[in-house]
């Protein structure tokens, strides 16, 4: 019976703690002081929750290829502000404003997209704490 409880508290506490691993704030990850925009084609998209991401192919100063990732809201927040799935597709042109990861790494918070067609749209969390 005491194995069975300890069992038990053991996959409560993995269980509780996994939304924590998935999800986290602006601040936990993301520089409000390191505003950057980058313009790159679409290499890939996931449409996933509690955050989407699309990835870009950014030429840097070295005229060296760089892949981006950009993380913005959850798809269904992002269909309400009008971004939605069939306004990009792979090989498109994006430009994206955001702010960088923390760690340096080509990670960033897309806050403003510009679509191929010219429309800007919103890409970040409404409600994650970050500069607006």
């Amino acid at each position: 019976m005491k194995v069975r409880l300890a069992l038990w508290a053991i996959v409560g506490t993995l269980a509780a703690g996994t939304p924590l691993v998935a999800h986290h704030s602006f601040a936990a990850e993301f520089d409000a002081k390191q505003a950057i925009r980058i313009t790159g084609a679409l290499t890939e998209i996931e449409w996933t929750n509690p955050h989407s991401y699309f990835h870009l192919s950014v030429k840097n100063d070295n005229a060296t290829v760089e892949e981006w990732i950009c993380e913005g809201g959850s798809p269904g927040a992002l269909s309400r502000r009008g971004f939605k799935r069939g306004n990009i597709k792979i090989g498109d042109t994006l430009i994206v404003d955001g702010y960088r990861a923390k760690d340096g790494s080509r990670l960033m918070d897309a806050r403003r997209v510009t679509l191929p067609d010219g429309r800007i749209v919103s890409g970040g969390s409404a409600d994650d704490g970050g500069p607006q």
